[in-house]
């Protein structure tokens, strides 16, 4: 490929992937992250251009944001384990209004990190189970499997909270919209 044309597939690609990776990884961790997240991102697209799967480069993006995510966050938890700060600040304190929110927060936060990470790409990011697959580098079937336990097992969770009568409240396909649609 001509460095013209890999300039040219580089331009349209990032036009298509920097506004999703930018709201995935934001919804992940703090914009400084996901600034870094996201850039590292794009240099390994650049890197790898070649390995792009045509029409599959978003889902690709993710896979490849996901796996530096996961280096950030095991740069954080060294940095981490020499304050308790973090924790101390959300013992006990919500963020949310909604209490509906809240029991999917703390549903959510009850899963394994696998579950909860194969619901996000799910619900938040919208994606088919194919491209989750990308993703995760499993099998579709795989991730269908699982995406049913996770929503089951998720479902079971939130039967024990006391929630409001489900229905849209903000318009749009919100995650919660979106995971009450499922159980």
């Amino acid at each position: 490929m001509s460095d013209a044309a890999r300039g040219a597939r580089f331009e349209a690609l990032f036009r298509e992937v920097y506004e999703p990776l930018q709201w995935y990884a934001r919804r992940r961790t703090d914009a400084t992250t996901a600034d870094d997240v996201v850039a590292e991102a794009l240099t390994v697209l650049w890197r790898r251009l070649d390995e792009v799967p045509d029409g599959m480069a978003l889902p690709w993006s993710y896979g490849v944001a996901r796996r530096c995510l996961a280096n950030a966050r095991r740069g954080d938890a060294r940095r981490e384990q020499l304050t308790d700060r973090l924790v101390a600040e959300r013992t006990g304190m919500s963020t949310n209004v909604d209490p509906a929110v809240d029991a999917l927060d703390d549903a959510m936060g009850e899963l394994p990190s696998d579950d909860r990470e194969l619901l996000h790409l799910w619900a938040w990011e919208g994606l088919a189970p194919r491209e989750i697959a990308l993703v995760l580098g499993v099998s579709a079937n795989a991730v269908s499997i699982r995406l049913h336990r996770a929503k089951t097992e998720l479902k079971k969770r939130l039967a024990g909270k006391d929630l409001p009568a489900a229905g849209h409240t903000r318009g749009g396909d919100t995650p919660t919209t979106r995971v009450e649609e499922a159980t």
